[in-house]
């Protein structure tokens, strides 16, 4: 079951990621789908997407035209799926990639110091 999940989530991020660029919602900017989780009985289905430019104002505006779009790729969804249901699609910001720049900011800032302390000690 769970190998047929994955399969079921893959196929579905491939459909949503190829309908995005031909919606003609001018909201939706530049949107990539990173990652779909579909519940076992395949009737929800989250849609986790980052958006560039990375700006909180991108986020709630692509966020919307892709509510305002969920119909119609639910739509094609269902219809290349072939499944006996086709999930309620629910758009998420991935936060992620934010975190991961985070992480990385604060990984740059931790070794400053040491090394502010290895040219101190030096001298």
């Amino acid at each position: 079951m769970e190998q047929r999940l994955r399969r079921v989530n893959e196929v579905v991020r491939e459909i949503v990621a190829e309908l995005l660029p031909d919606l003609k919602d001018p909201r939706i900017g530049f949107v990539t789908v990173t990652d779909v989780r579909t519940t076992a009985d395949l009737s929800s289905a989250e849609v986790f997407f980052t958006v560039l430019p990375d700006t909180a104002e991108a986020r709630a505006e692509t966020a919307a035209g892709l509510r305002s779009a969920t119909p119609v790729i639910r739509r094609e969804v269902g219809a290349q799926l072939r499944t006996r249901r086709t999930p309620d699609l629910h758009f998420v910001h991935d936060p992620l990639p934010e975190q991961g720049r985070r992480i990385d900011t604060l990984l740059k800032n931790a070794a400053q110091p040491e090394e502010d302390d290895v040219t101190d000690a030096g001298r």
